[in-house]
């Protein structure tokens, strides 16, 4: 059975974005797309909540033409052109995104179908509206969380209106040489 991965970016004190929305503390180099990249040799389904999705759609296709993106950059736009997206919102009305597909409502039951079907596993990047709801309804079967070296004080929390305890088995720690540490947690599902 295909599993549900988030792929976070956190700071030290749990937030994964500033209060309005920053994202500029988080580190991104060679580095880290090459841990993304190896990463992604077992997904072939990005998940993404409205916000993030907007943000990935004005982003990556712009990627190829760009000359003064690297080699790592060229390689996960060509992946993301390639692969089914997932958007989940209540708001948007379509999507226009090769390959993409939009669900509105009914969460788990669609969850639960996509995770039977064929191929690799399918991934969460960012999205922190939608992660807490995949939290909540307990659809998240690891967590990739990288860990920069960054207190913010305030901001979008990682963990938000969590009904219950989640354990969780750690799989794998590395720590990277901008200082960033990489947490792969698996769900222990009781």
């Amino acid at each position: 059975m295909r599993k549900v991965i988030l792929l976070m970016h956190v700071s030290l004190d749990g937030f994964v974005a500033g209060p309005n929305g920053e994202m500029d503390w988080i580190i991104v180099n060679e580095e880290m797309y090459e841990g993304v990249n190896k990463i992604l040799e077992d997904v072939d389904t990005p998940i993404y909540g409205r916000v993030t999705y907007g943000m990935m759609e004005s982003y990556w296709p712009t990627i190829p033409s760009n000359p003064s993106s690297s080699a790592l950059e060229r390689k996960h736009a060509e992946w993301v052109e390639k692969v089914h997206k997932i958007v989940f919102s209540r708001t948007l009305d379509k999507v226009e995104w090769n390959n993409t597909r939009l669900i509105k409502e009914n969460i788990s039951e669609e969850m639960a179908k996509l995770k039977q079907k064929e191929g690799k596993n399918m991934m969460i990047f960012g999205s922190p509206g939608l992660s807490h709801t995949f939290m909540s309804l307990g659809l998240i079967d690891e967590y990739r969380l990288n860990i920069n070296p960054v207190i913010l004080g305030e901001g979008i929390p990682l963990f938000k209106n969590i009904d219950g305890k989640i354990n969780l088995r750690l799989l794998e720690s590395e720590q990277l040489k901008s200082g960033v540490v990489g947490l792969h947690y698996e769900s222990v599902r009781r």
